[in-house]
């Protein structure tokens, strides 16, 4: 085999697993609406219908929830942390929801590989991809202690806000929540998520 068609031969095998990885998530990814404030993105966490989504995506109200097939339910806001920028969302749907797969986020590294799916700018299921660059915390104000973060140079817009991050295997590591330095995005790790719906849920004190 030629180098010419190797190449070929990797790109389509690349394409096709990409394509795999983000078929999976759709099933589990929903567009939020919250009143004028616009659209962002949410992610089916629990079976039970638990949504997570951004604080800054849901701010007050009932926000209306679609899924990719575009069925349409009312949601009710269960819990909201402002300085996480998380909330949690409950819906109830006639049939057992399909959550994301989620990745151990305690054990990411530097450089690697990532995917940012949400609806950037309106695109209704849209992804970029990156790597991740950096591996930190930011201070919480009013609390004596900080948060972990991810950094990542895939691209994050208006839209992508509560959109999962994904690792190369489809698990998702983190919910995307802000652009830094106009390239960086900001991914809340999953393991802060899952501490936070559990404890929303009352499954731990």
């Amino acid at each position: 085999m030629d180098i010419k068609s190797s190449q070929i031969n990797f790109q389509q095998t690349l394409t096709e697993e990409v394509d795999s990885l983000c078929q999976r998530v759709f099933q589990s990814l929903v567009i939020v609406h919250s009143g004028r404030h616009g659209a962002g993105a949410g992610l089916i966490w629990r079976q039970d219908g638990s949504i997570v989504t951004n604080y800054h995506v849901l701010r007050k109200g009932s926000p209306r929830i679609a899924d990719m097939d575009g069925h349409e339910y009312q949601a009710e806001a269960i819990a909201r942390d402002k300085q996480y920028d998380l909330a949690l969302l409950k819906i109830d749907a006639p049939e057992p929801l399909l959550p994301a797969p989620i990745a151990d986020s305690r054990r990411l590294r530097v450089g690697q590989f990532t995917l940012a799916v949400g609806h950037p700018w309106g695109q209704i299921g849209a992804v970029s991809a990156g790597v991740i660059t950096g591996l930190g915390s930011i201070p919480l104000r009013w609390r004596r202690r900080s948060a972990d973060v991810i950094r990542t140079d895939a691209g994050l817009a208006p839209g992508s806000s509560g959109g999962p991050l994904l690792d190369a295997e489809g698990g998702v590591i983190g919910i995307n929540t802000m652009v830094m330095g106009g390239d960086l995005g900001i991914a809340i790790p999953s393991h802060v998520v899952d501490e936070f719906v559990d404890q929303k849920l009352g499954k731990i004190d």
